[in-house]
C-alpha cells in the first residue's frame, strides 16, 4: 500500500443512491484497492437512521453498499494499525452456535474504531468453516493467551453474556510470577475494589521454582475487571513474569498468563461443558 498520513474523515451523504466505494474514492486519498482493504479491516463505519427512527453506527465492509441521504460515513486510517498482521489462533472446539478458541498472545479480543482485522472474532469469521459471524462475549488481555468463547448468533451471545453476568462460567488461569511464594495459605481469596467495582480472585494452587525464583499460580476469578489477575498478583508483591504494566522485572519474555479452563452449562443444550488447555 502507498504510504499515507493518518487521518479521520466524516462524510455526510447528501443524496440517496450513492455507492459506498465511490463515495470513499471521491472524498479520501487512498486508491480503490486500499479502500477495499480498509473496509475489510474494519476501519470504515456507517452511521444511519432506520425506518423506525432509531439510529445506529456500525462497521461496514461491503464496498457496493447503497447509501441513503443523511447517512454519515466515518473513515479512520492509521498506517501502523493497518500494517499489523494477526497471529494464528487455534480452534479448540466448534459447537456450531459457538466455538472455543486458544487466543495467542498478541491477538486482540476486541477491535477499535481504527480496525478489527487483528481480532480473534475476525480470524474466526475468515477461517471457520462453514463461515459464520462471530460475536465476543468476554475478553482476554492482548498480552495474555488462552481460552475464549465466541458466539455465532446474537441470541447465543446474549445467553453467554447472561451466564457471565451471573457468574455461571468457571474460569481458571495459570500465571508464572516473580518470587518464591511462601507466605500464602491456600486457598487464598483476594477481594478489593478495582475501578470502582468489586473484584474477587482466588489462588487455589502454587508450585514454586527456587532455581528460577518464580512460582506458578493457579487462580480462579469470580469477577472480570480490567487486568484483574495482573493487578491482584502484583498487589501481593508477586508480579507476573513479563508484565510491563504491573511491576515485573523480567521483561525478556511475553506475559506469562494463560486462561486454561472453562466450565459452564451450554446455553443451547444445557449440557455440562468443560474445555481446557
Amino acid at each position: 500500500m502507498t504510504s499515507l498520513t493518518d487521518f479521520e474523515k466524516h462524510i455526510l451523504i447528501e443524496s440517496a443512491g450513492e455507492i459506498l466505494i465511490d463515495c470513499l474514492s471521491q472524498h479520501t486519498e487512498p486508491g480503490r484497492q486500499q479502500l477495499k482493504r480498509l473496509l475489510q479491516n474494519g476501519a470504515v463505519w456507517l452511521e444511519t437512521c432506520h425506518h423506525n427512527g432509531s439510529q445506529s453506527i456500525e462497521r461496514i465492509r461491503r464496498a457496493k453498499k447503497v447509501l441513503k441521504q443523511g447517512d454519515t460515513v466515518h473513515v479512520y486510517y492509521n498506517e501502523k494499525i493497518q500494517a499489523e498482521k494477526p497471529p494464528e489462533a487455534e480452534l479448540i472446539a466448534d459447537e456450531g452456535d459457538y466455538s472455543i478458541w486458544n487466543k495467542p498472545a498478541g491477538m486482540y479480543s476486541q477491535g477499535s474504531k481504527w480496525g478489527d482485522h487483528c481480532t480473534l472474532y475476525r480470524w474466526a469469521e475468515k477461517n471457520l468453516q462453514p463461515q459464520r459471524p462471530a460475536f465476543i462475549v468476554h475478553r482476554l488481555d492482548r498480552a495474555a493467551n488462552g481460552l475464549i468463547i465466541l458466539a455465532h448468533k446474537k441470541t447465543v451471545a446474549a445467553k453467554f453474556s447472561a451466564l457471565f453476568e451471573h457468574h455461571q462460567i468457571g474460569k481458571k488461569y495459570k500465571a508464572t510470577v516473580e518470587g518464591v511464594i511462601t507466605d500464602i495459605e491456600l486457598p487464598h481469596k483476594i477481594e478489593n475494589i478495582l475501578d470502582g467495582k468489586k473484584a474477587i480472585s482466588e489462588i487455589i494452587n502454587i508450585k514454586t521454582c527456587i532455581e528460577n525464583n518464580t512460582s506458578e499460580v493457579e487462580i480462579i476469578i469470580e469477577t472480570g475487571r480490567k487486568h484483574q489477575i495482573r493487578r491482584h498478583l502484583s498487589g501481593l508483591g508477586y508480579p507476573i513474569v513479563g508484565d510491563r504494566l504491573y511491576g515485573a522485572k523480567n521483561l525478556q519474555i511475553d506475559l506469562q498468563l494463560s486462561a486454561v479452563r472453562l466450565d459452564f452449562f451450554c446455553p443451547v443444550t444445557a449440557e455440562k461443558k468443560t474445555y481446557y488447555l
